[in-house]
């Protein structure tokens, strides 16, 4: 197998464990295990997956790009990351998606902020870094580790809302307010734009900034804003 097919391998348990464990077999688990028990099988799991896909990527050898990537790829993946940034931020607070530990909580009576982009911001952050890692980096074994991210985001959105609307009653009209897709609420006349709040907002940019500086340490080459400072 290639090394990039080692990839896939990893990212496919990766994914399709993350999946299955979240929604499939969780209530089998949960009865059979407990809460406790299911969390901690759910976490080894997850953890050894993780570190396999980890692992395998490093180890993959850099293949020729797909498809040469200059500064106007780069601009673009760089205001993709900052929207990225802002919305996971954002996401951070007064999520109605975020389990409550108890009876489920009323969803906001109006989309505001990130959750009128997005009713799922957190998930589309992870897609949208991955969507821009793809981008800049167009090789082998970057397409298939961040396609699993936004395969597991946005899968993981999906089968969140069905889990949702069957349990919580609230959902339904909260989906009503909001969309899957960002913007599309907003496009639609059931949103609006604004009230994003200093969290989303300034934690959005310092969160892009230190993210894409660490690039240059961590990866040996600037990404964002870093790339035309520092040449």
């Amino acid at each position: 197998m290639s090394d990039w097919g080692w990839v896939a391998a990893a990212a496919a348990a990766f994914v399709g464990s993350h999946l299955s464990l979240s929604h499939l077999f969780r209530g089998p688990l949960v009865a059979a295990l407990g809460s406790r028990g299911f969390l901690l099988v759910y976490s080894l799991v997850a953890a050894g997956t993780l570190g396999w896909l980890v692992s395998a990527y490093r180890a993959s050898a850099l293949t020729p790009p797909l498809w040469p990537v200059g500064d106007a790829i780069w601009a673009v993946a760089t205001v993709v990351t900052l929207v990225a940034s802002v919305l996971f931020m954002g996401s951070l607070v007064r999520n109605p998606a975020f389990p409550s530990g108890g009876p489920p909580a009323e969803p906001p009576r109006e989309a505001r902020g990130v959750y009128a982009v997005t009713r799922h911001p957190m998930m589309w952050a992870f897609a949208l870094w991955g969507l821009a890692h793809i981008a800049v980096h167009p090789v082998a074994a970057q397409i298939v580790l961040a396609g699993s991210i936004v395969v597991l985001a946005l899968a993981g959105s999906a089968l969140q809302d069905r889990k949702k609307l069957a349990r919580e009653p609230g959902w339904r009209a909260w989906e009503a307010r909001t969309s899957f897709w960002p913007f599309a609420a907003i496009a639609g006349g059931r949103a609006r734009l604004g009230g994003f709040g200093g969290h989303a907002l300034g934690g959005g940019v310092v969160l892009w900034l230190g993210a894409t500086w660490a690039h240059m340490p961590l990866a040996g080459w600037a990404a964002g804003v870093w790339r035309w400072i520092h040449g």
